[in-house]
């Protein structure tokens, strides 16, 4: 019985693990990573500490800027335009 349910969590957990990995991957044609963080450094950004592709076509990200307070971003994925930029 044991092993059954200890088969059962393990499986389930892999499944949630790879949909979430495919569900924010760049899409074709995106700004690179490097690209965006750039962009954003670019904007005022001292620091980027999270950065990540969202599924509705814009990498997301958090960071701080030289005053020190904590800021949130939006950058399209092909364009590269900000598409927000505000106080987290």
């Amino acid at each position: 019985m044991f092993k059954k349910t200890l088969t059962a969590v393990v499986a389930t957990s892999a499944l949630m693990t790879a949909g979430l990995a495919l569900a924010d991957k760049p899409g074709a044609g995106w700004i690179t990573i490097e690209k965006a963080i750039e962009t954003a450094k670019s904007k005022g950004y001292t620091e980027v500490w999270k950065i990540e592709a969202d599924d509705n076509g814009y990498w997301e990200g958090e960071g701080k800027k030289a005053d020190g307070v904590a800021y949130e971003f939006r950058i399209d994925g092909q364009s590269g335009n900000v598409l927000r930029d505000q106080k987290d």
